[in-house]
């Protein structure tokens, strides 16, 4: 594998992880970009399908882990009456 392939590819995931506002589309987004992440490196390994698949789970719980993270901080927020937009 080739480092500089490796080095955009997390750069890419890190850059676009969780987009959207709702559980549902961070979620989401992060599966697909994870899927992109783990098809392409699980290629230069030779095995496409089953990165796509690690890499479709560990997005999509990266996802939700940081809604969770969002919305907690929100709540935070609220109780001490500071509000971010």
């Amino acid at each position: 594998m080739r480092p500089i392939t490796i080095a955009f590819a997390i750069a890419s995931v890190l850059a676009l992880t969780a987009c959207g506002t709702t559980t549902a589309s961070r979620t989401g987004s992060g599966a697909l970009l994870g899927a992109g992440t783990g098809a392409a490196i699980g290629s230069m390994s030779g095995d496409a399908g089953k990165g796509a698949l690690i890499g479709a789970g560990a997005g999509a719980l990266g996802g939700y882990l940081y809604d969770r993270s969002e919305k907690e901080k929100r709540y935070r927020d609220r109780q001490d009456n500071r509000y971010w937009y």
